[in-house]
């Protein structure tokens, strides 16, 4: 089965975001490389973008979350746009808490974390660096 990695982009603050996630998720970083780490002559980096992320990656379980910082020259990010929301699935309605609550501290909750007509446990959000997130426990699955 093909595994689903998303990939975020930031305005300056991957690093600050992803130790955030690292807090909540746990896991490790499998790669970081910052733009000073690729310039070259060919590529030169301005000082203010030097330690800014070209990729960061997160391993949670077999997935991996990938982001990185938009270079100032690409414009800015719209933190407040509709953006595709990032769905994680809990193995329990403990973890399912503990995800739901983690992630969403200093966010904007949609949909608080509650039964869902009887099916699952669901609620949605968008975290305080503006990405959305859903996350759901369903007892059948």
């Amino acid at each position: 089965m093909a595994v689903i990695n998303p990939h975020i982009n930031f305005n300056g603050n991957a690093e600050e975001a992803f130790t955030f996630y690292k807090s909540v998720f746990g896991g490790e970083f499998t790669k970081i490389i910052r733009f000073k780490d690729i310039a070259s002559a060919e590529y030169p980096v301005p000082e203010n973008e030097a330690n800014k992320l070209m990729h960061i990656a997160l391993a949670i379980g077999k997935n991996v979350l990938i982001g990185n910082d938009v270079p100032e020259f690409m414009g800015k990010v719209n933190e407040n746009e509709n953006r595709s929301k990032i769905s994680v699935s809990a193995e329990s309605r403990e973890e399912a808490d503990k995800l739901f609550h983690g992630l969403s501290a200093g966010g904007n909750i949609e949909v608080p974390l509650e039964d869902n007509n009887g099916s699952s446990y669901f609620g949605m959000f968008r975290d305080k660096y503006g990405i959305e997130w859903i996350v759901e426990f369903d007892p059948k699955a």
